[in-house]
């Protein structure tokens, strides 16, 4: 089927561009939070309408610039694309009303100025959704890279400052001295930067050239948050919660992701990973992320510490997922995206909350805040459920597929891995919930007197939460999109 040319997915970029809006009405916060949600639902309904024509196997481009043969700045909404855009633009809206519950609540500063780069941050991640090939994609990555900068160094003290130059060290850093010369080496191999089904790197060129290239891709795009280049993202924890959410399950850690898979999938092809026996090599790589992760996230006493560290693991199996080479893994990994994001953000927004109502960040000082905030918990008890991979919630749906992943090539060291690591992920949230509504009388560090965050802060957090439940039993269309993706 021929691509449909459409305008529809540059304004789906654009939309949450116009922070004119936002700046003009910064004096008044409440119209200022109206452009905010305006701008949110407007990217929400222009990326639905374009759900139907991708579930009919039809693809939407625009070519906005050509730069070099072969090389353009170009759009093109794909299964795969719409399935994180969906995610995004949805949470997008939900992470909007939370913030105004966060940040009033705290009475932060310079609030116009975080609502300003969250919209850029989403038109970047929309952009990396959208991308047609390598170099539109490139382009974008960066360009969220700098407007969540911001973001992160938002309270302006030595440690944001000093939080924000590990962040850029090691996201543009790797992006620069990594991905860029890669782009420039696949370009002289095969003529073109375009996504292609099969991928279009030349399968006659050297294997070595071909697997120094897979690795500088693999650990360039340091938003994945790979070992060895992770460490910016528990140190990037100093910004705001809303902002810890956005980067943890809507937009950077999983634009991250969702650059390698487009080029496990677009760049290589899985034909060509399978015949230099690649896919192998990435699998080790994640599988050796994911358990050390785990295993630090057991020694973090800071709630949100502990959470960077479980994402860090939960991403490799995204990547994993991927690497297997296989339809049900590539099925799992991509709704991974999507299944993590609701229950990881619902987490994130449980700690955010938390922090508002109590003033309480540390594990250790939250014995018994179940009887003070109940409806936090459960949120925090179903969001757990879900990153681990338990029904009845998402998280069950993406690691089910996951594990069939590892069976038609009897990759049996993958599949302990994913059973341990989910082990792992159990012993490092259910205590905390655990200790939340069970503690002994001479333990319990809160009353019984129910006393829970700003309804700002509460709603999204039941939203959210309830969706990851929803996503168990309904989540045939993250299915389906990651099934025509995959085809």
């Amino acid at each position: 089927m021929e691509p449909l040319t459409s305008l529809k997915p540059l304004i789906a970029v654009l939309v949450s561009l116009g922070v004119v809006p936002i700046l003009i009405s910064s004096r008044n916060a409440n119209v200022r939070e109206a452009w905010t949600f305006g701008a949110a639902g407007a990217k929400f309904l222009i990326v639905l309408s374009m759900l139907p024509a991708v579930l009919e196997g039809q693809e939407l481009v625009f070519i906005v610039a050509e730069v070099l043969p072969g090389v353009a700045v170009a759009l093109r909404v794909d299964a795969f694309g719409m399935l994180f855009a969906l995610v995004a633009s949805s949470l997008w809206i939900v992470t909007s009303a939370y913030s105004i519950g966060y940040m009033r609540g705290l009475n932060e500063h310079g609030q116009t100025r975080y609502f300003c780069f969250f919209a850029l941050a989403l038109s970047a991640t929309i952009g990396a959704a959208f991308s047609a090939n390598l170099f539109t994609l490139y382009l974008f990555y960066e360009m969220l890279s700098f407007a969540t900068y911001p973001l992160v160094t938002h309270h302006q003290d030595a440690e944001a400052r000093r939080s924000g130059r590990k962040y850029l060290l090691y996201i543009v850093g790797t992006s620069i001295g990594l991905v860029l010369p890669a782009m420039i080496l696949s370009y002289d191999l095969a003529g073109t930067l375009e996504f292609s089904t099969h991928g279009f790197l030349p399968h006659s060129a050297s294997p070595v050239m071909l697997g120094a290239l897979l690795f500088m891709f693999l650990f360039g795009f340091a938003k994945a948050g790979i070992m060895p280049f992770h460490s910016w993202l528990p140190a990037a924890m100093v910004a705001p919660t809303p902002v810890s959410a956005l980067l943890h399950a809507v937009a950077v850690v999983k634009v991250g992701v969702f650059c390698i898979l487009r080029v496990l999938t677009g760049v290589f092809g899985l034909d060509l990973l399978a015949s230099l026996n690649l896919g192998v090599a990435v699998t080790y790589v994640a599988a050796f992320t994911i358990l050390i992760a785990s295993l630090i996230a057991l020694t973090q006493d800071e709630l949100k510490r502990r959470l960077a560290f479980s994402t860090i693991g939960q991403l490799s199996y995204i990547v994993l997922g991927a690497a297997l080479l296989s339809p049900k893994g590539l099925t799992g990994a991509m709704i991974h995206i999507a299944m993590h994001a609701f229950g990881k953000i619902t987490l994130f927004f449980c700690a955010g909350a938390i922090f508002v109502a109590t003033g309480k960040k540390y594990i250790s000082q939250m014995v018994g805040i179940g009887r003070r905030m109940p409806v936090t918990m459960a949120a925090f008890f179903i969001g757990s459920l879900s990153v681990i991979g338990i029904p009845p919630t998402g998280g069950f749906v993406s690691k089910w597929h996951l594990v069939l992943g590892t069976l038609p090539n009897h990759q049996w060291a993958m599949l302990v891995v994913l059973l341990i690591s989910s082990l792992l992920n159990a012993a490092y949230f259910f205590p905390i919930v655990y200790r939340a509504f069970f503690c002994q009388e001479d333990q319990c560090l809160f009353e019984d007197t129910p006393k829970e965050a700003p309804l700002w802060c509460l709603v999204p957090l039941v939203i959210t939460a309830a969706c990851t439940i929803l996503l168990f039993f309904y989540p045939f269309l993250f299915l389906r999109l990651a099934q025509l993706a995959g085809s």
